[in-house]
């Protein structure tokens, strides 16, 4: 039996095949938007109470106080496992040294006698970071939504994360040493209602950051313009470009390591090695045995999995373009020199050693990246993303006045006669 399906033929049809099965996957969300709207409709009338109908609706938890006190992060610190506390402190540093690359400062500048025109560069006054919980508990994702945002300087930054029995210690600890200012226990879209709109207990914020299921996607997708968000993030995925110079072994490593996230997930192989493809099938099949989300990771590979056998590495690279993945890996020895050959991508981990998990957990690199092919026009999640860039003018009465003939054209012209009069209001003062 195949366990992943290979294609073939031209870029175009190759391609045209893959949007078309991306599009299926999307339309799989449709059918949540009715529920999640009316979630959110209650949350914005009811407040909190309507947050402790639906915790105790969906997580089965009645919640009194849903803002998690310094004593249960205190208890993280001493519950969690020393080496996982070294890998948070170490991977917080590399994220930190990473991000500060981003910075922005404003500029000014003076074109002719009397203008001034410039930009300032000002934080977000509050971000809400939402944090699944449960098995997917990921503290990676607290350091990768947060550091950035503290970085660029947010004044307040509130973190959201799912009711539990016992919070996972890594997600308390992370939250503290990224610079969270509060912690709410609020998950779901109830919990994206709540930091869109405001509760009693919530505060409303000005942005919304973080990855979740389906309903959390779309919450975030209907409150965007009261809010800003980060992305829709759609399953995970992964693109490998790679020769007959990759392992195998490898290979279907990497695929599966973004397999197990989600049966949604995408993985794609591209090669212009038909040896490679074959040893990268068999190897698939034997690592799936191995991993304890076999069932999941095994469902992405026969549904959503994708062999590709290009005739030459120029169209390899073509194909990869149009694919736009979300993790991109070049398997080559040369893997460097290749990587003018990328247009669109989420984030490129180069040669046969940079596994896509170097980038979910350490690098630096932030691992909030566009899926469905949205690498087209977006990027990773940066500090650019918590600042916002306000543009200032001064012109003088005489810098008006040279100006003003070429003003009022282009204001007559667009038929805005009140843009002309409030130039010409100008010219007349004496």
């Amino acid at each position: 039996m195949t366990i992943i399906k290979r294609l073939s033929g031209s870029n175009e049809e190759i391609s045209r095949i893959l949007y078309e099965e991306q599009l299926q996957l999307s339309q799989q969300n449709l059918d949540v938007e009715e529920a999640v709207a009316e979630i959110i409709e209650t949350v914005k009338q009811d407040g909190d109470q309507a947050l402790r109908d639906y915790t105790m609706l969906f997580d089965k938890v009645e919640v009194t106080d849903f803002e998690i006190g310094q004593e249960l992060i205190d208890q993280a610190f001493e519950e969690i496992d020393p080496e996982v506390l070294a890998a948070l402190k170490n991977a917080q540093a590399n994220i930190e040294s990473y991000h500060r690359q981003q910075l922005e400062t404003g500029f000014e500048d003076s074109p002719t006698e009397g203008v001034v025109r410039g930009q300032l560069i000002r934080p977000i006054e509050r971000v809400g970071t939402y944090v699944p919980g449960g098995t997917a508990a990921y503290p990676s994702s607290v350091l990768m939504n947060v550091i950035p945002a503290k970085i660029a300087g947010v004044k307040e930054i509130i973190m959201i994360t799912p009711p539990q029995e016992h919070f996972t210690p890594a997600i308390l600890v992370a939250a503290k040493l990224a610079g969270v200012d509060r912690i709410f226990q609020i998950g779901g879209a109830q919990g994206v209602a709540a930091l869109a709109y405001g509760t009693e207990t919530i505060p409303k914020v000005d942005k919304i950051t973080g990855p979740g299921n389906i309903f959390v996607a779309t919450a975030k997708k209907m409150v965007y313009g009261v809010v800003g968000i980060d992305m829709i993030a759609g399953p995970s995925e992964i693109g490998v470009i790679a020769d007959r110079s990759a392992s195998p072994v490898y290979v279907a490593a990497d695929l599966l390591s973004q397999a197990e996230h989600d049966k949604l997930a995408r993985a794609i192989l591209v090669t212009d090695s038909e040896e490679l493809a074959d040893q990268v099938e068999v190897e698939l099949d034997r690592q799936l045995k191995e991993l304890p989300r076999e069932e999941i990771a095994r469902a992405s590979i026969e549904n959503n999995g994708r062999i590709i056998l290009a005739p030459s590495k120029e169209a390899m690279f073509e194909l990869m373009n149009q694919v736009a993945p979300e993790h991109l890996e070049i398997a080559m020895d040369d893997a460097y020199s290749y990587l003018d050959q990328v247009e669109n991508a989420g984030s490129i981990f180069l040669g046969h050693y940079t596994s896509e998990p170097i980038g979910d957990y350490y690098a630096g690199a932030n691992h909030v990246l566009p899926t469905t092919s949205t690498s087209r026009f977006s990027s990773a999640l940066g500090v650019y993303d918590f600042i916002k860039r306000i543009q200032y003018t001064q012109y003088s009465r005489a810098a008006v006045g040279a100006a003003d003939k070429d003003i009022t054209s282009l204001a007559y012209a667009e038929g805005l006669q009140g843009h002309a009069k409030a130039i010409e209001a100008r010219r007349q003062e004496k």
